[in-house]
């Protein structure tokens, strides 16, 4: 036994096998431990408390930890086994008291059962949460934490995305109080930092012609293209058209679609949502089903895995479509200064039924908005389907006078 000092460290040669390991005659329990490959890390060995056999931490890799910072461990454990903790105990707890393991709980325990956001709570978990909190005890996380990771985000102009982020920690942290996890919400009462503003953004007549002539040339497929002139047809989420499948459709005698209903289980708001389908969303239906035969389920399928396009894709159809937008077209300067999103598309719907007479109840109703009052929660369920037909049939006359100024005089559109 010696003591260790940096010179007698540096001068170690690595064991030709096995691995090799010194004790510290300065520091009782730290010892240092040397690889075949020369890997030098420092451990401290000592028996838990009420005795048992010998244990072993790890402490840190030399030189990362110096031997001065090394010592200060060893002697804090020793401390803690001299007040009756057993740090080699909470270390083998560390992996269930990681806040990686909590979040894993929180998706599986609530989120993918209570939530159709539950992938995004997924994918904000993992690209702004895990990597900085991923292998930290979740006690360990204060207020000052979760500050600190919001206002990176909010540093970095993303502020809708930082208020998204702020309210995913606290509700994992609130599903770790209601599971007696944990003692308090570090988020809780914490006034949202990010600065979020009204989206105002409608689509003008000559921007809808870009968009309709240019959306299938950003799309990935025909598939995404098509999905995203529905939604500005149809004024639906784009995320619902895009899992959009046969059995949802009602057709006629001819087989061709005349109504949609999106199942409560795929509704934002958790009802069902009829949608009549006008003469122009009907073609776009119609095509989409032609093209994809009949061995899909899916109306809008993915390319590049089984099952449907997403949210995600048709988000990057439409940030695409700015850079392939020809220079000289009427549009292309306003679009590009101010790219629209596929939300754009709905809110562009809505605005313009507005504007064409359409009453707001009715408007809210193609929306799927729910009434907040106690009837339109518990005992409204009119459907407004004929109001909802009439008022998608006028957009299409509108939408279609945009899109093809030269139509024949039977087409009217109306105010």
């Amino acid at each position: 036994m010696k003591a260790l000092t940096d010179a007698l460290i540096r001068a170690l040669k690595p064991p030709a096998s096995g691995r090799v390991e010194l004790t510290d005659a300065s520091c009782r329990g730290l010892c240092l431990r040397m690889t075949p490959g020369g890997t030098k890390s420092f451990g401290f060995r000592s028996r838990p408390p009420g005795g048992g056999r010998p244990e072993r931490l790890t402490l840190g890799t030399y030189p990362d930890l110096s031997l001065r910072d090394a010592r200060a461990k060893a002697d804090k454990l020793r401390q803690e086994i001299a007040a009756g903790k057993n740090p080699f105990a909470q270390k083998r707890e560390a992996p269930a008291r990681s806040f990686a393991a909590l979040a894993e709980r929180y998706l599986n325990e609530h989120a993918r059962r209570h939530k159709r956001s539950a992938t995004k709570d997924e994918r904000n978990l993992r690209l702004h949460i895990l990597p900085r909190w991923g292998d930290r005890d979740f006690a360990s996380i204060g207020r000052s934490d979760a500050i600190a990771l919001i206002e990176r985000i909010v540093s970095a102009g993303k502020h809708t995305l930082a208020n998204h982020v702020h309210a995913l920690i606290s509700g994992v942290f609130s599903f770790a109080m209601d599971v007696d996890l944990a003692t308090a919400n570090p988020a809780a009462r914490l006034r949202k930092r990010g600065v979020q503003r009204v989206k105002t953004r409608i689509l003008s007549d000559d921007e809808i012609r870009l968009f309709w002539h240019h959306v299938a040339d950003a799309a990935m497929s025909r598939a995404v293209g098509s999905a995203l002139r529905l939604a500005l047809v149809t004024g639906c989420r784009p995320g619902e058209i895009a899992g959009m499948t046969r059995s949802e459709l009602e057709f006629d005698s001819d087989g061709l679609p005349i109504r949609w209903t999106v199942p409560a289980a795929r509704s934002k708001n958790g009802r069902a949502h009829f949608v009549p389908l006008s003469p122009l969303a009907r073609a776009i239906v119609s095509e989409a089903l032609e093209i994809v035969g009949a061995d899909s389920s899916f109306v809008f399928p993915s390319r590049a895995a089984r099952g449907h396009v997403d949210s995600s894709t048709l988000a990057t159809a439409m940030a695409r479509l700015s850079t392939i937008l020809p220079e000289n077209e009427p549009g292309t300067v306003t679009w590009k200064a101010q790219p629209p999103t596929g939300h754009d598309l709905r809110r562009t719907c809505a605005t313009r039924l507005a504007a064409a007479g359409v009453p707001a109840e009715d408007v809210s109703a193609i929306l799927n908005h729910v009434r907040a009052d106690v009837a339109g929660r518990h005992y409204d369920h009119y459907r407004r389907a004929d109001e909802k037909r009439r008022a998608l049939d006028r957009w299409a006359r509108i939408l279609a006078s945009i899109v093809k100024p030269s139509l024949p005089s039977n087409i009217v559109a109306l105010r």
